[in-house]
């Protein structure tokens, strides 16, 4: 199963499936993805997808008005060439396409985290933006991280790192379990109590949690 926010690249045949299958105002904006060769996102799994299925998304960038195109596909696995975890955060240092206001907090942060020995990743508008050279972020546009922790105690101390950097830099994302639970990390600060429940995200759903829960299964894993 491919995790929701993977990068997917398609093969030419996965393409002319899914431009067939896409809505006819969609089909030009899905021809001109695949002769750039972006990548495709994995999205949160439809509830009637087969077992053989992978569901990605397409996201366009902003248009005038705000509004943000979404594309969803659905096609069989084997149609997938090749697929990439989200980016790491080093990868999109020192990048032009990201405003200038950010890159020495975002430079603090990576420092910081690889002192901490913690890997963060990207997703959302930043990745997109470095992906395709796009124009994806905006004015209020969040840095969407993903934190995918080893023990309680790497999750205690990269929440507390996200929460200190947040005061520089607009920081959003996930908290990313070994069971491929998701917790968005600012609930997870924001709940405190080990008893209180926060909204998981799973590959086709959605559920709530406890956060010993949560912890416990980091701890079995």
């Amino acid at each position: 199963m491919y995790a929701r926010h993977s990068l997917v690249w398609l093969s030419a045949q996965g393409w002319q499936e899914a431009i067939a299958a896409a809505a006819p105002e969609h089909a030009g904006a899905l021809r001109a993805w695949q002769r750039a060769g972006h990548p495709c996102i994995v999205r949160r799994r439809d509830a009637d997808a087969g077992a053989g299925q992978v569901c990605l998304g397409v996201a366009l960038p902003p248009e005038a008005d705000g509004r943000k195109p979404r594309i969803a596909l659905r096609l069989n696995a084997a149609e997938v060439a090749r697929t990439w975890p989200p980016l790491p955060l080093t990868a999109v240092l020192d990048m032009p396409a990201l405003p200038a206001a950010w890159q020495a907090p975002l430079a603090a942060l990576l420092d910081d985290a690889q002192d901490a020995g913690i890997e963060l990743r990207v997703y959302g508008s930043v990745a997109l933006q470095v992906l395709t050279g796009l124009a994806y972020l905006r004015d209020g546009s969040d840095i969407d991280i993903l934190f995918q922790p080893a023990s309680t105690a790497q999750l205690r101390d990269g929440v507390a790192l996200l929460a200190r950097h947040a005061a520089q830099l607009p920081l959003d994302g996930e908290i990313v379990f070994p069971s491929a639970q998701a917790v968005a990390w600012k609930e997870w600060h924001a709940a405190g109590a080990s008893q209180a429940r926060v909204l998981a995200k799973l590959a086709g759903s959605v559920r709530l949690a406890t956060r010993d829960e949560l912890c416990a299964a980091l701890e079995a894993s």
